[in-house]
Order: C-alpha cells, then sequence, then structure tokens
C-alpha cells in the first residue's frame, strides 16, 4: 500500500480504481479480494496520506455489488471501473409515490418490443438524480404476477429520450432528491441485470448493502457529527447546563456508545467471514432515532434563537443546523423504522412473516 502510495501520492480516482484500491473487498480485477482486517489496514494508509476515494455512493455502495452479483461479463466491463473512479455517478430509481416502504407495490410498468423494453411511470426521492449518468431502475413486467413476481431489475441510462427530471427541494435549501417521469422510455434489454421477473430477489441485494451503507459512525447515516462531537462542543462552551439537558447529553452518549459496540460487532462477523445480514436492521433502527435525538438536543442546546432560525444559534457549527432540519429524513430513507422493525421481528425473533396481500 505504502509503495503504491509512494508512486502515486495523489492518485486520481482511475488510478485508485485500477489499484483495487476503492472497493478493496471486491474480487480482481475490480478489487484485491480483501479481508476485513487488509481493508482496515488500506483505509488506514489512505486516511495516513490525505488520500479521498471517489465520491459515488449509490454507485460504490449499492448499484455496483449488485451487478457484481448478477451482471453479465458485459454490464461488469462496461460500468464498475467507470463507477469506482467516480466518473460516471448513479442514482437508484425505486422509490414511487404509491410504493415507498412497500415496495413491492410499484407500478411503473415495461414492455418488451423487440430488443427494448418501453418504460412508463414515475418514480420520487431520487437522490442524485440530476446529475447521475445511470440509474439501477425496477419496472414491473408481469402485471398478472403476484407482487413480489413479475419485477425486473435494469440499468437505466439517465439522458434517454422521454425521460423527465424534476427537482425536490427539501427543508435544509438542498437538492439532493428528484422525481423522475418516464415517458415511453426506450431501455435495451442489454441493460436487464439478470432475468426477467427476478427483480425483487436482486432489489434485496441492493437493499442489503445500502442498510449496512447507512449505519455508519456520524448521526445522518454515517455522516455528521457524532454524540461525542456534541460533548466537545458543549465543553467547548464551558457553559453549564441544567440537570435535564446534561441527563439527555448523558444518554445520548451512553447510545453512542452501545451503537459503536454495535458496529464492532459487525466488524467481527464480517472477520469470521459472516455476511451483513438482519443485523444491519437493528443498528439502523437504533442509529436512526439517535441521530434524532442528538439534533434535538443540539437545538435544545442552542436555545431561542434556534426556533427562530438565527445564524447565532449555529454555537456548534452549520452542520448541527443543517442536520437538525435533514434529521426527519433518518426514519424514512433506506427503509423506514417501521420495515426494519418488520425485519427485526420476522429474520431475528422469529414472530409471524407479515401477511402476503397479493394483487388481483
Amino acid at each position: 500500500m505504502r509503495d503504491f502510495l509512494a508512486r502515486h501520492p495523489s492518485p486520481s480516482g482511475r488510478e485508485l480504481a485500477e489499484a483495487g484500491y476503492v472497493a478493496p473487498h471486491w474480487p480482481a480485477p475490480y478489487g484485491r479480494g480483501a479481508d476485513p482486517l487488509s481493508q482496515l489496514v488500506i483505509d488506514e494508509e489512505l486516511s495516513r496520506a490525505g488520500v479521498s476515494r471517489p465520491e459515488n455512493p449509490i454507485g460504490i455502495g449499492w448499484a455496483g455489488p449488485t451487478i457484481l452479483e448478477a451482471g453479465s461479463e458485459a454490464q461488469k466491463e462496461r460500468y464498475l471501473l467507470p463507477l469506482l473512479a467516480g466518473e460516471e455517478l448513479w442514482c437508484q430509481l425505486f422509490s414511487e409515490p404509491g410504493a415507498g416502504s412497500d415496495l413491492a407495490a410499484i407500478s411503473a410498468r415495461a414492455v418488451r418490443d423487440g430488443e427494448s423494453y418501453v418504460v412508463s411511470g414515475q418514480k420520487l426521492w431520487t437522490s442524485l438524480a440530476h446529475r447521475a449518468a445511470f440509474g439501477i431502475l425496477l419496472v414491473r413486467t408481469d402485471q398478472s404476477a403476484p407482487r413480489r413476481r413479475g419485477i425486473t431489475y435494469l440499468i437505466c441510462p439517465m439522458r434517454s429520450d422521454g425521460l423527465t427530471i424534476r427537482p425536490i427541494i427539501d427543508m435544509t435549501g438542498s437538492h439532493s432528491f428528484n422525481e423522475v417521469f418516464f415517458d415511453e422510455v426506450r431501455i435495451a434489454v442489454a441493460n436487464r441485470v439478470g432475468e426477467e421477473n427476478d427483480g425483487w430477489r436482486l432489489a434485496k441485494v441492493t437493499l442489503a448493502n445500502e442498510r449496512v451503507s447507512l449505519s455508519k459512525e456520524g448521526a445522518l447515516w454515517g455522516r455528521g457529527p457524532t454524540a461525542r462531537d456534541l460533548v466537545a462542543a458543549v465543553g467547548r462552551g464551558q457553559s453549564r447546563l441544567p440537570p435535564v439537558l446534561r441527563d439527555r447529553l448523558t444518554r445520548l452518549c451512553i447510545e453512542g456508545e452501545v451503537l459503536s459496540s454495535l458496529r464492532q460487532r459487525s466488524l467481527a462477523a464480517a472477520i469470521a467471514g459472516r455476511s451483513p445480514g438482519p443485523e444491519a436492521s437493528v443498528r439502523k433502527a437504533l442509529a436512526d432515532a439517535h441521530g434524532q435525538r442528538l439534533m434535538d438536543l443540539s437545538r435544545d442546546l442552542a436555545g431561542p434563537a434556534a426556533a427562530l432560525g438565527l445564524e447565532e444559534a449555529d454555537r456548534f457549527g452549520p452542520e448541527y443546523r443543517y442536520g437538525f432540519l435533514f434529521s426527519p429524513a433518518l426514519t424514512i430513507g433506506g427503509g423506514t423504522a417501521e420495515v426494519q422493525r418488520n425485519i427485526i421481528a420476522e429474520r431475528l425473533l422469529g414472530l409471524p412473516r407479515e401477511a402476503e396481500l397479493e394483487q388481483p
């Protein structure tokens, strides 16, 4: 690793990808087949050298692993290296106005026409659609099949004719979400991942990786401040907290340590060769509520100025103001809190499965 960094002190995304250091756990030629301990070493050496990996969260975290598992060799050769290098951004076209938490209820449909699928419908809450080159798309290809069957997984070029992207500005003032409309968009059959009508199985592969990706240390899906950071910020202010606020901060610190312990347990499982399972849903369910409580407390600590949205309320830094406004999304994105609890109930506690509601 240090030999590589000596030769490439400021490596480009392409150089990192070709060396297998962007996703080192992937098999060659896209990764290095690295075990978890080797991955930690690589992360430490990149951090030590001040080198950042390319930014392509949906491509590297979710689309890439699914293409690796079920994509054709031609698809792997075409998409994976530019994806890892950050040269082509990706988005995820799953949720719809009537199919968010209940993803199996998607209604966007694709009709086979020769060597193309003709896609019509709408997707919602699509992060990065306005910047992405490609999207992973779930469509219904068999209207008569039960809900979890008849779904197909496609790679969608985001500049296709008939595809319209409209921005959704959230209350943080940011434009990351979009709604996407398909008006008889033609997508080549060669862009299908796996077999026709086998998309639900592949969607579960994508979502499993998503829940792991959304469960890191920061309070905002792995980004942003932690409970320890908030304690440090309060300490810098050298103000004496009322007992009620001090108690809330203490409880948040305890929660943060529990989440850190769960993360270490997941790492230990990976070192032992076990892949992430429903335990990822446990950590996400806990981490999302923890993030909301942390951001709520940061506003309460800022006092009345925070309620008025005044900049002087940013005594801990602007990331807390942004985090407070963003935090309601934590228990919705990447699978709602209710969905996570269903997974925990069924797969960990062995409770009866939710009744299937098949379409007539």
